[in-house]
C-alpha cells in the first residue's frame, strides 16, 4: 500500500452513518498502522481519514488542519478521535481538541506512544543524544529526513545536524528484515550507532482499543 505524503487520505469505502460510528482523524504517517490494527481487531465501527504526513515538517499547521477536519466531519459521526500526539504544536493541539470536545492520543510524539509513554518518559533523559525512526520514517527516510535537511545536496551538513547525536534507534512496528536493513543504512548515512527495538504499536493500540 502506497500512502500519499502531500494529499488528504480517506479510507476507501468510508461509511458515514452515525449509530456508534467513530471517525479517526490521523496523521498520514500512521495510516498503515491504524489500518493494520483495524483489520486485526475487527474494528469495523471505525472509519479513518488522514491528513498529509508532511504536516510534520510544518507543525505550526497541524492544529488548524485538525480543526478543519473535525468541523468538516463532526455532524456525520457520533464520536471523533484525533490520532496525533502533541507533535511539536506546543500544546496548541491539545487546547484545540479540548475546546472542540474531542479526545486525542496522549504523549509528546509518535516515538513516545509507540515506545509506551511511561517507558519513554523514564528513559528520555538517558537518550537525549538519540535519533528515532519508525517504520514509516524508515520507508520515507529520503523524503522526510535527507531532502528536507538538504543532505542530498549538501552532505557536509550532516555533522551540523547530527554532530550531537550518538545513536539511531529504529522503533519497529513490524518484523520486516528489509526495513531493518534500511534503518541500518540510515544510521550509517547519519554516522550514528544503531539499535533496533521492536515496539509494536505501543500505546496507539491501547488507545484505539478504548474506542
Amino acid at each position: 500500500m502506497t500512502l500519499p505524503d502531500d494529499t488528504t487520505l480517506t479510507e476507501a469505502g468510508l461509511r458515514i452513518s452515525g449509530s456508534g460510528r467513530i471517525l479517526l482523524i490521523a496523521c498520514g504517517a500512521l495510516a498503515r498502522e491504524i489500518l493494520d490494527l483495524k483489520r486485526a481487531n475487527g474494528w469495523d465501527h471505525m472509519d479513518l481519514t488522514c491528513l498529509p504526513a508532511k504536516l510534520h515538517l510544518y507543525p505550526d499547521q497541524i492544529t488548524d488542519a485538525v480543526k478543519a477536519a473535525v468541523a468538516h466531519h463532526r455532524d456525520a459521526y457520533d464520536d471523533i478521535f484525533v490520532v496525533y500526539a502533541d507533535c511539536g504544536t506546543g500544546g496548541q493541539l491539545k487546547t484545540a481538541c479540548d475546546m472542540m470536545g474531542v479526545e486525542m492520543v496522549p504523549g509528546p510524539h509518535c516515538y513516545s506512544f509507540f515506545e509506551g509513554n511511561e517507558r519513554f518518559a523514564r528513559q528520555s533523559e538517558s537518550e537525549i543524544t538519540t535519533f528515532y525512526l519508525t517504520d514509516f520514517l524508515v520507508r520515507q527516510f529520503e523524503a522526510f529526513v535527507i531532502k528536507p535537511m538538504g543532505l542530498d545536496r549538501h552532505p557536509e551538513l550532516r555533522d551540523m545536524y547530527f554532530g550531537n547525536y550518538e545513536k539511531l534507534v529504529y522503533q519497529a512496528q513490524t518484523d520486516d528484515p528489509a526495513l531493518t536493513q534500511k534503518a541500518k543504512a540510515a544510521a550509517k548515512t547519519l554516522g550514528l550507532s544503531f539499535e533496533r527495538r521492536f515496539t509494536g504499536y505501543g500505546d496507539l493500540a491501547t488507545e484505539l482499543a478504548k474506542r
